[in-house]
């Protein structure tokens, strides 16, 4: 036992004293602990006897701190795989068949037909969707309404674009180019001209009639007195009305009361006259040349005035407006010695009976 016990002693003194030695080591441990082959890894005791190469320790002294254990080493990063972005769901809110993420007009209305853009056609450019436009033709660069159809400012029926009258009043019938018709061609448009046949050629005033400076009813381009005085009667030339109007050329063969053919248009122009004049009575007074009694030419006399006052009625001559004298061969007016003068003898005249 004394053996025993001299022999720990002498163990304690040696280690302690190697310990002394060692004690200004740096803090490691005394001897490498590392055994592979153990199963801890470690040299068999270090575990328990961890005052094993502590300065200033006995192996039965409360063991010092170790050394710190490594930290674990961090794990390697790895590389983050690249992540696909979503497909994202095809939406089409409109319901055009264009998703929304391409569609630049994405409030079509729906059962609209579409561009590749999700916009409404429009055939004609002419900003007015194909679904709304009336006019799904109108040539490009032209203006249009609401409706998709060209401006037609005078609601003439000709369209601004083409329209070379657009200021024409409301009602009023055109032409193509939207001016009002002018159907004689006078300058003066249908609906103003109080005179819608003006033939071709002639001066017209503001209504559209030939003119007549004089004012007497006879148009200028007829009118052979174009001064006669303001309220004179005239004639179908012009001229004043004289009170005895002798119808040159209403004359009648011998001993004849008929009408030769060539007195017609010359009766005719009287008949003019008195149209014209509503208020003028006359006389016609028949007359012959000097052949025959004087009372057989007054009745012969008679019978051609009334021939001519027949004719008159028979052109729409009120018969009070008329009355017929025969004269006989009283009032010559050329020779009867002669052929000729006889004829002109052979005759009619109208006398004013105002």
């Amino acid at each position: 036992m004394q053996i025993k016990t001299t022999v720990l002693s002498s163990l304690t003194i040696a280690l302690l004293s190697g310990g002394m030695s060692h004690a200004q080591a740096a803090e490691a441990p005394y001897y490498n602990p590392a055994n592979s082959a153990s199963q801890t890894g470690k040299t068999v005791g270090y575990e328990l006897y961890k005052t094993i190469g502590c300065p200033g320790r006995g192996i039965l002294d409360a063991p010092c701190a170790g050394p710190a254990p490594a930290a674990p080493a961090a794990p390697m990063p790895q590389p983050m795989a690249e992540k696909s972005a979503p497909t994202p769901l095809s939406v089409d809110s409109d319901g055009d068949g264009v998703p929304d993420d391409k569609d630049r007009c994405p409030g079509t209305p729906k059962g609209a037909k579409v561009d590749a853009q999700g916009c409404e056609l429009d055939g004609d450019q002419d900003g007015v969707v194909d679904r709304l436009d009336q006019c799904p033709t109108t040539p490009p660069g032209r203006k249009v309404n609401a409706e998709g159809c060209e401006l037609d400012g005078d609601g003439d029926g000709v369209v601004d674009a083409l329209d070379q009258c657009p200021t024409t009043p409301p009602g009023r019938k055109v032409n193509a180019e939207g001016c009002e018709l002018d159907g004689d061609g006078d300058g003066v448009v249908d609906a103003l001209d109080r005179c819608p046949t003006t033939p071709p050629g002639r001066k017209v005033n503001a209504e559209g009639c030939e003119l007549d400076s004089d004012g007497d009813g006879i148009l200028d381009i007829a009118d052979q007195c174009p001064d006669t005085p303001a309220g004179d009667r005239v004639d179908s030339k012009g001229c004043s009305l004289p009170k005895v109007m002798n119808l040159q050329g209403v004359n009648f063969d011998d001993n004849k009361d008929a009408l030769r053919p060539d007195a017609a248009a010359i009766l005719d122009d009287a008949v003019a006259t008195l149209k014209r004049y509503p208020g003028l009575k006359v006389e016609i007074a028949g007359h012959t040349d000097s052949r025959n009694s004087d009372a057989y030419n007054l009745e012969l006399s008679q019978r051609r005035a009334e021939t001519v006052l027949n004719y008159f009625v028979s052109q729409g001559i009120e018969a009070d407006r008329l009355a017929a004298r025969g004269y006989g061969e009283a009032e010559p007016i050329a020779d009867n010695g002669t052929r000729d003068g006889r004829f002109k003898n052979r005759r009619v005249e109208l006398r004013s009976l105002d």
